[in-house]
């Protein structure tokens, strides 16, 4: 893993620390919006690993989808997810107070998670292992 890939995961990992305490605190639109981000940085880390970079989401979305989704290399479910997450992220930011429930914030969250261990599992763990 590349330091920029590490610090990529070390943001989703923020990040999705971050929503949880804005979905306990009330806000569920944030949080889905946090999670977003989360998923976000974790295709940037993937694509990274290629040597791609991006400026904007929807290149991102569509990279990760060709080299990662379409390739067999991670589900196609998590390219789904990564969509989704954008769509519930512009709702959660731009549609208003109480746009996004907390339970459609409780499963970006999980869905996040469930990314960003993928991401550890496949690209590595963003902490050191304990040496013996």
């Amino acid at each position: 893993m590349s330091p920029d890939q590490r610090n990529l995961l070390l943001q989703a990992s923020e990040s999705l620390g971050a929503a949880k305490v804005l979905l306990e605190t009330g806000y569920p639109g944030f949080a889905a919006s946090r999670a977003y981000y989360a998923m976000f940085y974790v295709a940037e880390a993937f694509l990274l690993g290629k040597g791609l970079t991006f400026s904007k989401h929807s290149a991102v979305h569509a990279a990760f989808g060709k080299h990662f989704a379409k390739t067999g290399l991670v589900p196609v479910e998590f390219h789904r997810a990564l969509i989704h997450a954008m769509e519930v992220r512009h709702a959660g930011d731009y549609g208003g107070a109480a746009t996004v429930t907390p339970e459609a914030a409780t499963a970006q969250i999980e869905q996040a998670g469930r990314f960003l261990d993928l991401a550890q599992t496949l690209i590595g763990p963003t902490q050191d292992e304990p040496t013996t």
